[in-house]
């Protein structure tokens, strides 16, 4: 077999802790309760209990027309069921099944003629009486499908196909499919799909998903790249949505490594002008949470935005965009990268009064083989061109006009999960999660991380078994705003006891290692802000290291973990780094006249990358 080192294996998290408001719920216990007839348990008023839940929010089957017309043959059925756990033969007939199984799943195929592989595998009436759909089903059947998918793949933005009546029956089929396999309290399915914008390239695709079943999702149809490449008018489809069926929806977008500067832009597709207060409210309400890691790189930061952090080039792919023919520029970078978006989101918010990037982290797959194979050591890569065999190793998943702009396989991760905090394992609890982004992003690892912000949290409450109903009862969870301390009761307490000047953000965070992974290096928090001129700041502070190593007075630990990687075995050990991680981290640079944002990083140990396995 053959191995590249991989450096650590990472995960990012937000917490978007910025003044604002929030709701605080409290537990009163009364030991009289049970001779007053009342309720025993002390627990029947508590906030909700929250457990976490991973899955993948990015899995394309069989009925991605950019894969299906290459002869995929994992759909969307066999998808669900190697997502549950199953075992399923992959295209490449080998025997795929996940370590784990996921807790929930999108399967978000491509909306540009969804499902279009199947109407010519069946060779479905429907097909055969549209023109385009009948040239390409009989070039299919002859033996020329190549062909045929690279003239699908030209005409770009057109639909020739152009046939609502196809899209229906596929949306329907793909629906009752997604409720099929729903099984509330073990395993949810997501109703979604993939709209895909990449304008000369450009990477602006976003996953749509909904929070409701078929008896809502079925009275729209998928708004796909041929109605608009434009963002706003795919918002503008979400809204009708929400008003005509009362259901909810969201979008994610991801990749944004790969969009040369267009995912996270300041101006409009259509006219190239700033972004007004309309535009960062609707942004920032219908994408709470962006993807920052998947097969084809991460996108939390890149080294030239942030010099000054170590980990910065983890996973980073910046040769050029989505299709290869386009080089990147370092200008470009800003407006591909989570963390510099989250600092351009405080400077907009300063100008128009709204944040149009105060958003969450998850990390998914993209993979288009229906296996949503996230671990090196079961890595059947992104798609089925490129599953498991000794050729893979040189191969090119999208041959570029310029063969250095490729996207090869040997640099592709087998990344990544969406950690999600919900109160149960349903579409709803795991959609409104999102919503309110309380959730984390992983490169493939199942690390358990919580957090909660505060202003008077101290190590006693984090060494308390209640720790977390201290930290709900006291603080705000991830993805939330962090109140100023005197707007609720708990944080005056901690106003009367001391002066203003001693009070400064305060995180409670706790990281466990993967039962079946890695031990942990690391816990850092990543802070950002905006100077009162405009300028973007950012500092990355170790606040937790394993081994006994110690963090200096200027909140760095220069001591590396080592490492145990055995790259002529692609092995390691656990013999470094620590089970679990846990701090109460104080701001010790906080300006309470600044804005701010505060997300935590947990970085495991170095393990080794399997590139393909001799079988």
């Amino acid at each position: 077999m053959n191995v590249l080192p991989r450096l650590n294996a990472q995960i990012v998290m937000v917490a978007s802790f910025i003044f604002g408001c929030v709701a605080m719920s409290c537990v009163a216990i009364n030991s009289n309760a049970e001779s007053r007839g009342e309720h025993y348990s002390p627990y029947i008023d508590a906030a909700p209990h929250k457990r976490v839940l991973f899955g993948d929010t990015h899995l394309h089957s069989s009925w991605s027309t950019d894969v299906g017309m290459g002869g995929a043959s994992v759909g969307p059925d066999k998808a669900y069921q190697a997502a549950r756990g199953d075992e399923v033969t992959s295209h490449s007939g080998l025997a795929f099944k996940l370590q784990t199984p996921l807790d929930f799943v999108v399967v978000a195929d491509h909306a540009e003629n969804l499902g279009l592989a199947d109407f010519i595998r069946r060779s479905d009436p429907l097909l055969l009486a549209n023109p385009q759909g009948r040239k390409w089903h009989d070039m299919v059947k002859g033996g020329d499908g190549y062909q045929a998918f690279i003239e699908w793949l030209r005409a770009d933005n057109t639909d020739l196909i152009n046939e609502p009546t196809m899209a229906q029956v596929a949306w329907r089929y793909v629906t009752n499919m997604a409720d099929q396999y729903y099984q509330p309290g073990a395993f949810t399915t997501l109703h979604g799909f993939e709209w895909t914008s990449h304008p000369g390239g450009d990477n602006m695709h976003r996953v749509v998903i909904f929070r409701d079943g078929a008896e809502r999702t079925q009275q729209v149809l998928p708004y796909s790249k041929y109605d608009s490449i434009n963002p706003e008018d795919l918002w503008a489809y979400l809204t009708a949505y929400e008003q005509t069926t009362g259901g909810r929806v969201l979008a994610i977008p991801h990749n944004a490594n790969l969009s040369n500067g267009t995912m996270f832009a300041t101006e409009t597709v259509d006219d190239g002008q700033p972004i007004d207060r309309s535009y960062a409210e609707t942004r920032a309400y219908y994408e709470p949470i962006v993807e920052v890691t998947q097969m084809k790189g991460t996108s939390e930061s890149h080294p030239l935005l942030s010099p000054d952090d170590a980990f910065a080039d983890f996973e980073i792919m910046d040769a050029g965009n989505l299709s290869g023919k386009t080089a990147k520029t370092e200008a470009m970078l800003p407006a591909e990268y989570a963390r510099y978006a989250l600092q351009e989101g405080l400077r907009q918010e300063q100008a128009l009064g709204v944040n149009p990037f105060k958003f969450g982290m998850i990390g998914s797959t993209d993979a288009h083989t229906g296996l949503p194979s996230s671990r090196e050591e079961n890595n059947f890569n992104k798609a089925p061109s490129v599953e498991p065999s000794a050729a893979r190793l040189d191969a090119a998943l999208i041959e570029a006009p310029h063969a250095e702009l490729s996207l090869m396989v040997k640099d592709l991760g087998a990344s990544g999960l969406a950690g999600v905090w919900a109160t149960d394992n349903t579409r709803e609890a795991i959609w409104d999660a999102f919503a309110r982004r309380e959730v984390f992003a992983t490169t493939g690892s199942r690390l358990t991380v919580r957090l909660f912000a505060g202003w008077d949290f101290t190590e006693a409450d984090l060494m308390s078994p209640n720790w977390v109903q201290l930290g709900q009862a006291r603080g705000v969870p991830m993805g939330a705003d962090l109140p100023p301390p005197s707007l609720t009761p708990p944080f005056k307490n901690a106003l009367d006891e001391a002066s203003s000047d001693d009070i400064t953000p305060t995180l409670m965070i706790m990281a466990n290692r993967d039962a079946q992974g890695a031990n942990l290096d690391r816990i850092q928090v990543v802070k950002g802000w905006v100077t009162s001129d405009g300028k973007l700041q950012e500092r990355v502070y170790d606040a937790a290291v394993s081994d006994g190593r110690m963090i200096d007075a200027d909140g760095r630990c220069d001591t590396p973990v080592g490492s145990t990687v055995d790259l002529q075995h692609a092995r390691y050990s656990n013999t470094i780094g620590a089970l679990q991680l846990a701090t109460v981290w104080r701001d010790p640079d906080f300006d309470q006249s600044v804005k701010a944002f505060y997300y935590v990083r947990v970085i495991e140990i170095p393990q080794p990358r399997l590139v393909y396995p001799i079988i």
